[in-house]
């Protein structure tokens, strides 16, 4: 597969070169080299588009390092890209809607801003993905038993010591 200048896929050999004798060779991507962001066979992203979570966490990074709340345009900016302003606007409520941004109104324009740094926000998904099993006890046996030594260590010395993972 090639992606032209556009970002449209063809399979190799369809769209000929000025000669009319094979793949036009105006810098176009192989499918088999598009960066880690782009589709390819095995990412469940189609073509052009970014797989699952790149964007969330695009934004993400983009709100984490803005320090302030940003509105959707000023988070478009900052991520770059060919993105449409809904795109962002859509995944900025779906991070507000899954609790991991708080959202205040601002005139015509709502701003957003992470309610945790990256470890924080790490910790609330591990804290939902527990709330939801009935058998709290045995799902932390489970995890602290597939810790590695040096992750469990660690555990252990936060554990007696509470005031050391602040």
């Amino acid at each position: 597969m090639l992606a032209d200048e556009r970002g449209d896929w063809h399979p190799m050999g369809d769209r000929p070169d000025d000669t009319g004798h094979g793949p036009a060779s105006s810098g176009e991507t192989t499918l088999e080299e598009a960066s880690p962001g782009e589709a390819s066979p095995g990412n469940g992203a189609a073509p052009g588009r970014r797989a699952a979570g790149q964007l969330e966490a695009a934004v993400l990074d983009a709100l984490q390092r803005a320090g302030s709340a940003l509105s959707p345009g000023e988070v478009k900016e900052r991520i770059g890209g060919e993105l449409a302003y809904t795109t962002v606007v859509t995944i900025l409520s779906r991070l507000h809607a899954k609790g991991m941004l708080s959202r205040y109104k601002d005139g015509r324009v709502h701003r957003y801003a992470p309610i945790a740094d990256q470890p924080g926000l790490a910790a609330r998904r591990m804290t939902r993905v527990l709330d939801e099993e009935a058998d709290r006890e045995a799902v932390l046996a489970r995890f602290v038993s597939s810790l590695s030594d040096r992750d469990e260590e660690l555990l252990r010395k936060m554990l007696a010591d509470p005031g050391m993972g602040a």
